[in-house]
């Protein structure tokens, strides 16, 4: 997913679920947009938790509705939206990259999915857009392959 119309789409439903996040301590929120081979979205926001290390990322979220849904292997593509809001807009002028944990729960469903996704990293205000391929991302990653469980 390399045109700009479905891009843009798809940052456009990580910023909305960026709205929804839960940051309370941070401030800053995230949110996450799965594209499925099938052209659905799904959709997940950063949970922040008082006990930091119970805190779950954006991309994390949306992953686990996903994978409870059977569609772990329908991966296609991921944006990632964050900042800070400031009560009309999401503010931040440097694209949101996934920490090493969500690089790793990413591969594991793009694995899955057989498809070196595609993730789109962008700044709170929708100016600054970095695309990748996951591979470019995590090189030499482990993942379920490596565990026999798919074949090459």
């Amino acid at each position: 997913m390399t045109d700009s119309d479905s891009r843009d789409a798809l940052i456009g439903a990580a910023r909305e679920a960026a709205a929804r996040a839960y940051a309370p301590y941070s401030g800053f929120h995230v949110g996450a947009a799965l594209l499925l081979k099938n052209g659905d979205v799904v959709t997940g926001a950063n949970v922040e938790n008082a006990s930091y290390g119970l805190t779950l990322c954006a991309e994390t979220s949306a992953i686990a509705k996903i994978a409870n849904e059977g569609w772990i292997a329908e991966l296609a593509a991921v944006a990632i939206v964050g900042g800070r809001p400031d009560g009309e807009a999401l503010l931040g002028s440097d694209p949101v990259h996934p920490c090493g944990r969500c690089r790793q729960i990413l591969n594991e469903a793009a694995e899955r999915s057989r498809t070196d996704i595609w993730v789109h990293c962008a700044s709170g205000d929708g100016a600054q857009v970095a695309s990748y391929r996951l591979s470019e991302l995590l090189p030499a990653a482990f993942g379920p392959k490596d565990l026999g469980l798919i074949p090459d």
